[in-house]
């Protein structure tokens, strides 16, 4: 591509590169800020590199400044704001172009101000071909006069924080601020995308993302620094001070550099739905406590707002927009953007709807497939207790998408937590066995969900303390079916799919074990493995072989830290080197009712149990210790006589079984565990018992890490 440089009437510098012009008339003459070879790594794949091949490169790469500044994730930030091509649009501090090419589509100019020529010259040949891009190079307070008045929209992403450094003075915030103000057009909006120095991420021990150092927004940056990020209120205080009257604050998360979804203060999180959270690439992170439980408590607390990790703040009219979710770590030809906002669904009064967007050409008939899937779903289940959520074509400001009513009530999943929170274990099964029953009815029809999750399942909750069997016998409406197939499916597999990825998801719900889902479903080892084989195969389809952005996180190799792990590791035997017996004498096993077998650990790696066992006792659970770890049964006898350990139906845990290389070991078997809770159960009732009766047990027990453990797991046979 030809680069022209020439001198205008006005004796400014003009760079053309492509359709892309630069303007240098405020430009020193020297980048005051480098990322380095990054940055030169960064301008040769984007002169030699078409933007389809960016993905591929960052994988193959495991770069983070390469995943920062090419990933199309970037612009999901923006993606969402309702621009169209009548709209003018200044980006101040547009870098290397991350946002700038959504905001080219959607508008009908885009004017950049930069001060880093190397990094306008990545940005414009990044967009060489949007013929509506001026790149003005140079300090933006020599610039900013020049600029004309009448932007629909200014944006502001990740650079409000570097006010100080930009602007200087006693209020430097205030002053950008109220210069920004001065170049919009009557009903105009400054969009202002900006960590949160309160987010949750950092009281979790994720490092400040400007300074590198752990808790420096917490301590109210004592240590210095140029940039500055605030809370909610601290970025209320400097609206007020401008004069901003109205201005509306929305939820990006996980934060607003890879946003996967967006809240607002009409359309908070609720409990369970904030659980992708390790999302720091940069460098290696603490975790000092589980941010998904955290994040669950203050949905339920209402306290989101104050510690969501970034803000996108709207100085001006707000938006219809209430609710946004990307989808778009996919294929291209299954990327989606999902809304909840206020409009009209089929002609009737307006209220909340959800429509579903194609990001990009590739998905338009993914998303035409959404209207044909409702009617073939609703077909089939005609006659039966399963509502199918309504579904309507439609052009939006000249974009296809799917329109769905938006349905009111309690999900499934919510319910079913509901039940382990208060260990009723029964309820749990009777929801289970009416979700199969429902969604299994007329399963030889030509029409399957297969993503049919229990999240997509809403039952009415209408009315105040509904009981559960009101709520077993209401209505119930599948609301998410995008991944509906034209051909029957095993309803049992679908059910092990959708009980498998609840219990993935959380670790409270481990105290349902997945073996009862086996048997509830009579699902086979073959068959299994058979879902593993189809899982991975349906994975593959809906990414394209695409990395996740967890998968990333791992490539490029940064450390997840647990301080806790290390507090354990040396504390006394008493502390983590306990053993814990719970005992079932018919409703289950119960937290209050178990002890702590004082003095079992007989060294490090040896434990030995001499347990007296009431003859009520139906089943018995050992827990070795309270870490990932390997287990050797030594030896197990009941009232003197050596217990069959390879009997069905009498051992179980929830670890994996250990093939004995040495033959001689077959009768100790070795049990796998990649959980902080290992359990080895005993089926006392298969056992010959007396009123009195004495369990000996001796163990060897070697603690392992976890990613050890569950790479050890996952290369086992068969679970226990």
């Amino acid at each position: 591509m030809a680069e022209n440089k020439m001198e205008n009437t006005a004796g400014r510098t003009i760079e053309e590169i492509g359709k892309v012009r630069l303007d240098y008339g405020k430009y020193s003459g020297k980048d005051y800020y480098s990322e380095g070879t990054a940055e030169d790594e960064l301008l040769d794949i984007v002169k030699s590199r078409f933007s389809a091949e960016y993905d591929r490169i960052v994988e193959e790469r495991r770069s983070w400044p390469l995943l920062y500044h090419l990933s199309p994730l970037r612009e999901n930030i923006v993606d969402w704001v309702p621009m169209d091509k009548s709209s003018r649009v200044l980006e101040v501090g547009s870098g290397c172009g991350a946002i700038t090419g959504a905001l080219a589509r959607k508008a009908g100019s885009v004017t950049c101000v930069e001060l880093s020529r190397k990094r306008s010259l990545i940005n414009a040949y990044r967009h060489r071909e949007c013929d509506n891009i001026t790149i003005h190079v140079g300090n933006f307070q020599e610039i900013e006069p020049e600029l004309p008045g009448d932007f629909d929209y200014i944006f502001l992403i990740g650079v409000f924080e570097y006010g100080k450094s930009y602007i200087g003075g006693d209020r430097p915030y205030e002053t950008f601020l109220a210069r920004l103000l001065a170049h919009l057009a009557p009903g105009g909006r400054i969009v202002i995308a900006i960590e949160n120095k309160y987010g949750l991420k950092y009281f979790a021990g994720c490092r400040e993302d400007h300074l590198g150092t752990y808790f420096s927004g917490i301590e109210n940056y004592v240590s210095g620094g140029e940039a500055r990020t605030f809370s909610r209120s601290g970025l209320e205080r400097i609206l007020q001070n401008c004069g901003v009257r109205e201005y509306h604050f929305y939820y990006p998360y996980p934060d607003y550099k890879f946003m996967t979804a967006l809240y607002s203060d009409e359309y908070l999180p609720g409990k369970g739905e904030l659980f992708n959270n390790l999302r720091n690439f940069d460098s290696d992170r603490l975790l000092l406590f589980n941010e998904k439980n955290a994040f669950d408590g203050l949905a339920e607390d209402g306290l989101f707002p104050i510690f969501s990790n970034s803000f996108v703040l709207v100085a001006g009219r707000g938006f219809d927009v209430r609710f946004v979710k990307y989808s778009n770590d996919r294929a291209p030809e299954y990327a989606v953007r999902t809304e909840i906002l206020r409009g009209w669904f089929g002609g009737r009064q307006e209220s909340d709807l959800v429509r579903k967007y194609p990001i990009g050409e590739a998905a338009r008939e993914h998303v035409r497939g959404m209207a044909a899937a409702c009617e073939s779903l609703r077909e089939r289940y005609q006659n039966g207790k399963l509502e199918v959520n309504a579904c309507e074509l439609a052009e939006v400001g000249g974009e296809l998408c799917a329109q769905f009513e938006f349905v009111r009530g309690i999900s499934l999943l919510e319910l079913m937590d509901r039940c382990l929170e208060r260990d009723d274990v029964e309820a749990f099964r009777r929801f289970f066995r009416e979700f199969v029953a429902r969604v299994g009815y007329n399963s030889e029809y030509p029409a399957a969900d297969f993503d049919l999750v229990f999240g997509n399942i809403l039952v009415d909750a209408e009315g105040e303390n509904l009981s559960q069997e009101q709520l077993l016998k209401g209505k119930w409406t599948l609301i998410d079916y995008e991944w509906t197939f034209g051909k029957p499916m095993d309803m049992k597999r679908l059910a092990f799919r959708a009980a498998y990825w609840y219990l993935l998801e959380d670790e409270k719900r481990k105290k349902l074990s997945l073996d009862w889902i086996r048997e509830e479903l009579s699902v086979t080892e073959r068959e299994v493995k058979e879902f593993w084989e189809e899982e991975g195969e349906f994975q593959r389809f809906v990414t394209g072989d695409r990395s996740s952005l967890a998968e990333m996180r791992e490539k490029i190799g940064h450390r997840v830290i647990r301080p806790l792990d290390w507090i354990e590791k040396y504390q006394d035997s008493g502390d983590v080197n306990r053993v814990q017996i719970y005992e079932d004498r018919g409703g289950g096993y119960l937290e209050e009712e178990s002890y702590f077998v004082r003095e079992a650990y007989q060294g490090d790696w040896l434990i030995v149990l001499e347990l007296k066992v009431k003859g009520d006792v139906k089943m018995l659970r050992i827990d070795p210790g309270m870490y990932p770890c390997s287990v050797k049964i030594r030896e197990m006898t009941f009232n003197g006589a050596t217990v069959p350990l390879h009997r069905r139906k009498l051992l179980y845990s929830n670890g994996s079984i250990v093939r004995p290389a040495d033959k001689a070991e077959r009768d100790c078997p070795g049990i796998v565990f990649a959980t902080d809770d290992p359990n080895i159960n005993i089926n006392i009732e298969r056992l010959e018992r007396k009123e009195e009766n004495l369990l000996r047990v001796r163990l060897e027990i070697v603690r392992l890490p976890a990613q050890i453990a569950k790479d050890m797991e996952a290369g086992c046979k068969r679970r226990f």
